[in-house]
Order: C-alpha cells, then structure tokens, then sequence
C-alpha cells in the first residue's frame, strides 16, 4: 500500500487500472489498502522534501529522513496449510487478553512503520522512502475523539487532533473502513455473515471484490481495536476470501520474523501480507510488496519493492488522551 497521508476517502485516479485509499492522518485506511502503487506515490512526491522533524508522547524531537526505495526477497506464496494456519490465528486471538473498553476509555495504539513513494525533483522522479519512525494514535470509544502523533504526517512534537466535528462541522459516522470500537461491536462474528456484509458494503470499490474484502479486513487488523469475539472471526473469515495464500518466510518493520496471511492484487501487482509470530500466532503487523513489476509516471516498481511495512509495537486501552501506558497522560 501507499503510505500517504491524506484523508480517509478513497481518491480514484482516471485513467490508471486501480485506486488508491490513502492511509489517513487518523485511522489505517490502508492500510491498510492495497493501492496501484505509482499513482499513489506521485501524489506522495509533493508531500515529501528532506527530512521531517517530530517527537513521540515524551516530547524529544525525532527525524524521519528520506532514503532509497525499501526492498526485500519476494517469498514464496501458497494456499497449502492456510486453513490450519487460520485456525491456529482464530485460536490466539479468543485465548489472548481482550479488556472491554469502558466508557471515557480510549484505544492506543504504537506502530514503527516506513513507507517507499516516488519523489519528484525538477521533473525527475525517482524511488524514495520515509525512514522506520514512531507513530502512536489514540481513539475514543465512538471514534469522535482522537490523537495522532506521526512525524511522516505533522511537523509537531504535539501532534494533531483526530477530533470531530472538525473545525468545517463534519460529524463522525463510523463504517467498516472507518470503525470505531462502537461500531465493531456491532458487527456479525459468524464468518460467513460478516463477509456478505463486506462484499455488500464495499461493493464498487478497490480493484476487486475480493482484494477489497481482503483489504477491508486488513484494516481492522492494524488501527483499531476489535472485541475479543470479532477478532477471532475475522481471520476466519479472511480465509474464505479466494486468492489467500500463505507466506511462510515474512518480516514486520522491526525485523520479527512471521508467517503471513497474504492475497496478490492482481491489478497492481502488489501483495499485502499479514504478518503473524510463528510460534504463539500472535499479530505483529504488516507490509506491501510489489510482486509483478509495474512502471507508471516513467518509474518501475520492481518485484521485492516494499510499498509499506509497519510493526504494531503496543495496543492498550487507556484512560485519557495521550496517556501512554504506565505513564500518565
């Protein structure tokens, strides 16, 4: 996916094979999102010059420089063993610690991530990234209030408010690619329930059906913060979703190696990975790589491309804004 930081709307790009959801200021609209890969990042090239300058909850100021495009080894994929590996997920995520979050409560959550993008120089583009750096979000129970401190999308040590209404009176509506922990814990856990609510809700969006249903999901994976019982349903669910295979070699942002839940979209040729411990099926975070080359803009995206990666480094439910687990806001 694109690491673009934009709005949560999804921006269609006339004339290319896909579209692009921009991972917003607030909320993992990639993210999660599986985006056409240059069309994206020729957005993102007017964004980035230099270095950027921010700090985490602690205030100290820390850089995100810009670098060479991120690589990897495109690992092999197959559908071989997904069911047991699901099942082995589903499992994790029922046994693991779920609080139920409490009213005036808000969901934190810490992420390390980098992102490639093409930077435009006097009509010259070329591949670059955002070096690893801290991101940390915090939102309320029903999605109106929240924070957002990411030094690749403010240029403030404080960070920026995800509040609504914002200052043009938008309210907030929560949906599936844009949840609040209200909202998920309304939707359906049986599987197949949940996917014909996907399909039905998503329909007309992303470069398929089914990489959009995949997407949707992954979105719910990174940034939010869904109840125990959803949670175990959505890997479930996932696996019914055609095109998901299994990644057997995969690393989150930080280096911990995984095992991945993956789909090929086959329009931009880039593949998103879930990205799982090996041995106690716990989620650690995600990455894009470019699969199938792909050259738009006069830039080729070649295979082993990392489009984006993160690692989720915390997730905990907190009292007050910006308060930081074991530290007080």
């Amino acid at each position: 996916m694109a690491h673009i930081q934009q709005d949560t709307q999804r921006v269609e790009h006339p004339g290319t094979a896909g579209s692009v959801r921009p991972k917003s200021s607030g909320l993992r609209m990639p993210r999660l999102a599986i985006a056409l890969p240059v069309a994206a990042f020729a957005v993102a090239g007017a964004v980035v010059a230099g270095v950027v300058l921010n700090g985490g909850a602690g205030g100290q100021a820390v850089d995100v420089a810009v670098g060479p495009a991120l690589t990897t080894q495109v690992s092999p994929a197959s559908a071989k063993g997904l069911d047991q590996l699901v099942d082995q997920i589903s499992v994790a995520a029922a046994d693991g610690p779920r609080p139920v979050m409490k009213p005036g409560q808000y969901v934190y959550i810490a992420s390390q991530s980098a992102d490639t993008f093409v930077k435009t120089v006097e009509d010259k583009s070329s591949l670059a990234s955002h070096a690893l750096h801290k991101r940390q979000i915090w939102k309320s129970a029903d999605g109106t209030k929240g924070w957002l401190i990411d030094p690749a999308v403010n240029d403030s040590p404080e960070g920026e408010t995800l509040s609504l209404p914002d200052e043009q009176g938008h309210p907030f509506e929560a949906y599936l690619n844009a949840p609040s922990y209200d909202y998920l814990a309304t939707l359906p856990t049986d599987p197949d329930q949940l996917l014909e609510k996907i399909y039905k809700e998503t329909k007309g969006h992303g470069n398929s059906p089914d990489q959009e249903a995949f997407t949707t999901i992954g979105d719910l994976l990174g940034e939010s913060y869904p109840p125990a019982e959803l949670y175990s349903a959505l890997f479930k669910t996932a696996a019914k979703i055609p095109g998901v295979v299994v990644v057997d070699d995969a690393r989150d942002a930080i280096g911990r190696e995984g095992v991945a839940v993956a789909r090929l979209d086959e329009t931009s040729g880039a593949r998103e990975e879930w990205i799982f411990d090996k041995k106690t099926h716990v989620f650690l975070g995600e990455r894009s790589v470019q699969v199938k080359p792909v050259t738009e803009y006069g830039v080729t995206m070649k295979p082993g491309t990392v489009l984006y990666t993160d690692a989720i480094t915390t997730r905990a439910i907190v009292d007050d804004m910006k308060q930081v687990p074991g530290h007080t806001a």
